[in-house]
C-alpha cells in the first residue's frame, strides 16, 4: 500500500538504488623502515603491502628525526647497523622525543647475539627484535603483535599470509 500524505514512508522508501552513505575506508597502517639497503627496503614494502600495510623506506641519517615527524608512522622498523649513523642513536632520539615516544620500535638486524637481544628487549625496551635473514611470515607476526593485530602470521583481514 503506497504511503499517504502525512503518513510516515517505510524505511528506505524512495531510495531505491541508491548508493549507501560515503565512509572513506580505514587509513592503512604506515610503517617507516630505516635501513640502509634499498633492496631490503624494497623487499619489506613487497612483504607488507601485501599484508595491507602503506611503508615507506628511509636511509637514516642525520634526517631521520625529521622523516619520522613527516611520515608519522604508526611502527617503526630500524636497522642498528648503518653506515651513518648508528640505529640505538635514532632509537633514543625517537624515545626522548615528547612527540614521538609513543610510536613503536622494531629492530630488524643481522646482530643475532644473545646479548644484543637482551639488550634490545630488556634494557633499551624496543617492542620488537628480529634478526636477519627473516621469513615474511616472522616479520609480520611480530607487527601484528606490536600492533595488536589478532592473529599470528595473518593479514589485518585474518587471510593466511602467502609465502612471498
Amino acid at each position: 500500500m503506497p504511503a499517504t500524505a502525512g503518513s510516515p514512508s517505510p524505511p528506505g522508501a524512495g531510495r531505491a538504488g541508491a548508493p549507501p552513505p560515503f565512509s572513506p575506508p580505514p587509513r592503512a597502517l604506515m610503517v617507516l623502515c630505516f635501513e640502509d639497503k634499498p633492496a631490503m627496503i624494497d623487499l619489506v614494502k613487497l612483504i607488507l603491502s601485501k599484508r595491507g600495510f602503506d611503508v615507506r623506506g628511509a636511509l637514516g641519517g642525520p634526517a631521520a628525526i625529521a622523516t619520522v615527524r613527516e611520515v608519522e608512522p604508526d611502527l617503526i622498523l630500524l636497522d642498528l647497523m648503518m653506515p651513518d649513523v648508528d640505529g640505538w642513536d635514532i632509537y633514543q632520539q625517537i624515545k626522548a622525543d615528547d612527540e614521538l615516544s609513543h610510536i613503536p620500535v622494531v629492530v630488524v638486524t643481522a646482530r643475532a647475539a644473545s646479548i644484543d637481544r637482551t639488550l634490545g628487549l630488556h634494557v633499551a625496551k624496543v617492542q620488537g627484535y628480529i634478526t636477519k635473514p627473516f621469513t615474511p611470515d616472522e616479520l609480520v607476526a611480530l607487527i601484528n603483535q606490536v600492533l595488536g593485530i589478532e592473529g599470528e602470521g595473518v593479514d589485518k583481514a585474518g587471510a593466511a599470509s602467502p609465502t612471498v
